[in-house]
């Protein structure tokens, strides 16, 4: 479990191929101490670290989260999020936030405002339908209060310290992004 609140960013290192799977090595930008098996959010989607040594750590990704995020698409050099889990006693800061992503959105507009960024962002409808105007969105692993739903596309603010923080300051239009939908509205909606 995490909660959308970046720790630190990480760069692809390297991007092997094995059998159905790829193998993704990443070096954090500062020092972290996994464990084997332990979680991790890049991008926002939830990995299995399988090594680790110093700053670089390797997972390994299936078909399934291939299809399924924007991880497939990663190049060499570029930098992702990352979120350590959360443990138990830990501040709750953003909101629940699985890893398990529902789907891929892609940035229509990027507006520059006195106070930083606004992200418009098209979605596919099965997104958009869960989606509550001042509710919970995680895009990129980042915690984000939905602001504006309309046309098949959702706008987020970003303050100043997110876009210097995260990737999606440097993100352009055109750019894909991983979406995961509030778990609550989720699990309301499975059981109404």
């Amino acid at each position: 479990m995490f909660t959308g609140i970046i720790q630190t960013q990480a760069v692809l290192k390297d991007k092997k191929k094995n059998r159905n799977q790829i193998r993704l090595t990443f070096e954090l930008a500062k020092p972290y101490r996994f464990r084997k098996g332990e979680s991790v959010a890049v991008d926002g989607v939830c990995l299995t670290v399988t090594d680790f040594k110093g700053r670089k750590f390797s997972a390994d990704v299936i078909p399934e989260t291939l299809a399924s995020t924007t991880l497939g698409n990663l190049d060499v050099s570029q930098k992702v999020n990352i979120e350590h889990p959360l443990r138990v006693g830990d501040a709750l800061g953003g909101h629940w936030v699985t890893g398990h992503v529902d789907g891929v959105g892609r940035i229509q507009k990027k507006t520059k405002q006195a106070r930083g960024l606004s992200l418009q962002i098209t979605a596919p409808a099965d997104i958009i339908k869960l989606l509550i105007p001042k509710g919970s969105v995680s895009i990129d692993g980042i915690s984000f209060t939905v602001q504006k739903i309309q046309n098949g596309s959702f706008a987020v603010g970003l303050i100043p310290h997110t876009a210097r923080v995260t990737t999606l300051g440097h993100k352009q239009v055109g750019e894909f992004v991983n979406l995961e939908n509030d778990l609550l509205v989720k699990s309301i909606q499975r059981f109404s």
